[in-house]
């Protein structure tokens, strides 16, 4: 009977890494996703015949529109890893994208109106 070494094992540390659920992609489906790009299940979408619990806990949660970086924070995945994961769903035809709005940057006065009047109505 072989004895492995356990003294790396950290019960709070997860058990896989974040390469192995990409099984060691690093750059995604060819979809230039922003942390902000909002994903949602595309209304014909096939079944889904991935077995990954990841695929199909970002369908579950992509009922309803989600920014990639809500999925990435309720799944706890890395932003890098949610991103590889959305864009092939979106390859696949699982998911619809709508990149976000550029504006004119931080100082654009409509889009600090917006905000501004946003946080009046709350």
């Amino acid at each position: 009977m072989t004895h492995y070494d356990t003294s790396w094992f950290d019960e709070d540390a997860p058990l896989l890494r974040p390469y192995a659920v990409t099984r060691g992609r690093t750059v995604g489906a060819g979809h230039d996703l922003d942390m902000l790009t909002l994903v949602v299940s595309a209304p014909r979408a096939p079944r889904l015949r991935r077995t990954e619990p990841e695929y199909t806990d970002i369908m579950r949660l992509c009922q309803v529109p989600q920014s990639v970086a809500e999925v990435s924070a309720t799944l706890h995945l890395p932003l890098a890893v949610t991103k590889i994961l959305v864009g092939d769903l979106i390859g696949e035809g699982f998911l619809d994208f709508r990149a976000p709005v550029q504006t004119d940057g931080p100082h654009d006065v409509h889009v600090l109106r917006a905000v501004l009047d946003g946080i009046r109505r709350l």
